[in-house]
């Protein structure tokens, strides 16, 4: 089962899942590259973010498209706005999932045990806030290992 960690307290949610994916992308070693990062979002964010991770960096590439992408199979960051198993299911290896929705999303026993790990990006909005402690206590009562990072309104 995935460990899942809460990153909470987060000023400008995109910004920082920038920030998050580029810091997994580069910490992995040409041993062990990472094969594939998951991120889940409503469609308004996944199409920002999608505009966000071709200029967010001018020194580092980070190569992503969107799920239904013909190169999603050989792409290591894949942007979707739902989780869909039918989707997922031919994709080889996946290594992180990263969910920046509110809602609990139904497939998360599958999604905690196809994933090494799952970050759930919480930010400061109220309603944020609200729902992310809400993840929090179904997860907990899924007996997953959890791990919160308070943000303190990092971007």
């Amino acid at each position: 089962m995935a460990r899942v960690d809460f990153h909470s307290q987060v000023g400008n949610k995109l910004t920082y899942t920038c920030r998050l994916v580029r810091k997994i992308f580069s910490l992995a070693s040409e041993a062990e590259p990472i094969k594939k990062i998951v991120i889940v979002g409503s469609s308004a964010d996944i199409d920002q973010l999608n505009q966000m991770l071709w200029s967010f960096s001018a020194e580092e590439f980070l190569p992503h498209c969107l799920i239904d992408d013909e190169s999603a199979e050989f792409t290591p960051i894949l942007l979707a706005t739902a989780y869909d198993e039918l989707q997922f299911q031919d994709l080889s290896h996946q290594d992180v999932f990263i969910h920046l929705g509110q809602d609990f999303l139904e497939d998360i026993e599958k999604i905690t045990h196809r994933f090494d790990r799952v970050i759930e990006v919480v930010s400061l909005e109220e309603q944020e806030v609200l729902a992310g402690r809400q993840r929090f206590k179904q997860y907990r009562s899924m007996g997953v290992e959890l791990f919160n990072h308070d943000q303190k309104g990092a971007k």
